[in-house]
């Protein structure tokens, strides 16, 4: 009886695997149905192979998704502007990868991504620290300091990504929580809370990540690295 499916060597060929298909892929994924479903084992069904091919360019699952990060964060370019609107708008484009795919941000507060874009955007913060005259020494701690604010700042805030698997509440929902436990502080135990409610909870995020990195970067100009 003839093969409804015709021979296997009259099917076109599967394109050579590669980690750019793999990354695309993943992406893919995580997109639908979240990074929790972003395994080695649903990206290998999605690719048509076996896990064991993923596993010539990767190592794990979390070295899949730092890959997947590093390839997300390739187009980050700085606008014009003097140097700290500039490191502003780097650090306010990384933030919005990360707001855009929140699993991403929660893995990355310990992925510590260190594919070739990953050390391009540790060079363009340094560079720029160093073009505002930030000390050698305090301006390499600095990226590190500005980057964590970033991804612990975008984990903290960001919405569940759709399907996601056992995610957080997202940042308007923790954000309300928190403005009602403000509000409705006790006046005899919490007085300075009471007092400044509205200063508290004043200001939108983008305004907030404006000022905390300006203070941040004020802070690493000006604090010494030896104590």
């Amino acid at each position: 009886m003839p093969n409804p499916g015709g021979s296997r060597r009259d099917r076109p060929a599967k394109p050579a695997l590669s980690l750019q298909w793999i990354v695309a892929e993943t992406i893919a994924i995580i997109r639908a149905e979240g990074l929790e479903r972003a395994t080695m084992r649903r990206v290998a069904q999605a690719l048509d192979t076996g896990p064991a091919s993923l596993y010539v360019y990767v190592a794990n699952t979390a070295e899949l998704h730092a890959a997947v990060l590093d390839e997300l964060i390739a187009s980050i370019e700085p606008k014009p502007g003097d140097w700290l609107a500039r490191l502003e708008s780097v650090l306010d484009a990384y933030a919005e990868v990360l707001f855009t795919y929140p699993g991403l941000a929660r893995s990355a507060l310990v992925l510590r991504p260190t594919g070739p874009h990953a050390v391009r955007l540790y060079d363009r913060v340094l560079g720029l620290l160093l073009e505002g005259g930030v000390a050698v020494q305090r301006a390499a701690w600095g990226v590190d300091l500005l980057l964590q604010h970033v991804t612990a700042t975008a984990a903290e805030h960001s919405a569940a990504a759709p399907n996601e698997v056992d995610a957080p509440p997202d940042g308007a929902a923790q954000m309300d929580t928190l403005r009602r436990a403000l509000r409705g502080a006790d006046a005899a135990e919490s007085p300075h809370v009471v007092a400044h409610a509205d200063a508290l909870l004043a200001g939108t995020p983008a305004q907030r990540q404006a000022w905390a990195i300006r203070a941040l970067v004020q802070g690493i100009a000006t604090t010494p690295t030896e104590s």
